[in-house]
């Protein structure tokens, strides 16, 4: 049946073109944006889980950031701690020199002073961001430090901040408020013969400022000082230095894993990246000859359209 009420034809070719139209229209989102999928509408699934690593890859971000503060931090400590360590391999060495008969002790005492003031400025110069891990002049001695070393999202979805830390009082070189929290200003214990007799005594490298306890007799030389009291010195210098060198350990050892994490995190966010553009990524291959193909069939659907509604006019031949 033929009517001029009810083209069921047209009403035919223009769902169809429609229905292409709209395919179209995803086709041509997906080639400017980039995304298969852009928004909920298109897979809620999928982007829900894509907008939700892409939240922890900026947070993990962060977590990076934190982690390059961190190497700084520690390579300052470090690199202060490694000079001291020569500072006092010096020191250890004009003690064992002071300690030849006929060695003018004052002299070898005036390059002692002078290697005691490396000592100090190297400790009051190894400062980052404020921090100092070498040196304390505060009234609360160095304590540990918690530094951000990850961003963490467990199987339940709770996220968690995971912290390196590091004591800093392990470290400590000079404490100018209590000299017994620093390497170099507490007294260390010793026992020595003089003759017959064996002796105590203890000894501390450098001095702190007037005003504050110290106990001990600070390590200096003069033309009176005694041999047995030199071999007591170099033996607490000697002390001092294996307490720097553990630090020292210790610190490399938390500043090589802060390389690890800064690694890794590099890696976990490459990795995020790559998995979320599996699952939201257009091909455009496929994408292209897809809309290609679309075009062809908008082109097509337009000539069936303006079939259908010429149908009419074969109709009005009827009654001429």
């Amino acid at each position: 049946m033929s009517s001029i009420v009810t083209n069921t034809s047209a009403m035919a070719a223009l769902n169809t073109l429609r229905s292409i139209n709209s395919s179209m229209e995803e086709t041509q989102n997906a080639v400017s944006s980039g995304y298969s999928v852009d928004t909920a509408k298109d897979n809620a699934a999928y982007w829900s889980i894509a907008t939700t690593m892409r939240s922890d890859k900026t947070a993990m971000s962060t977590v990076q950031d934190a982690l390059g503060l961190a190497a700084a931090k520690t390579d300052t400590a470090y690199t202060g701690l490694n000079a001291s360590i020569e500072v006092v391999n010096e020191i250890k060495a004009k003690l064992v020199a002071a300690r030849e008969p006929g060695v003018d002790k004052e002299k070898v005492n005036s390059e002692l002073t002078e290697l005691k003031s490396q000592l100090s400025s190297i400790s009051e110069s190894a400062s980052f961001s404020g921090e100092n891990w070498l040196y304390n002049n505060d009234s609360t001695a160095n304590e540990t430090v918690d530094m951000v070393g990850s961003f963490i999202r467990d199987g339940t979805g709770s996220v968690s901040v995971g912290l390196i830390s590091y004591d800093t009082a392990d470290s400590t070189l000079i404490d100018n408020n209590t000299a017994d929290n620093g390497i170099l200003t507490a007294a260390n214990f010793t026992s020595y013969a003089t003759g017959t007799t064996t002796a105590t005594g203890s000894y501390y490298l450098i001095a702190v400022d007037s005003g504050n306890t110290q106990n001990g007799t600070e390590i200096s030389l003069s033309d009176s000082t005694a041999d047995y009291q030199i071999d007591n010195m170099i033996s607490v210098v000697d002390d001092m230095l294996s307490q720097m060198t553990d630090a020292a350990a210790t610190l490399g050892a938390t500043n090589a894993r802060i390389d690890m994490q800064d690694e890794f995190v590099a890696d976990l966010m490459d990795t995020i990246d790559s998995g979320v553009g599996k699952l939201v990524d257009a091909d455009m291959n496929e994408e292209s000859t897809k809309l290609k193909a679309l075009q062809t069939q908008q082109q097509l659907g337009i000539q069936s359209l303006s079939i259908a509604n010429s149908n009419s006019e074969t109709i009005l031949q009827l009654f001429r």
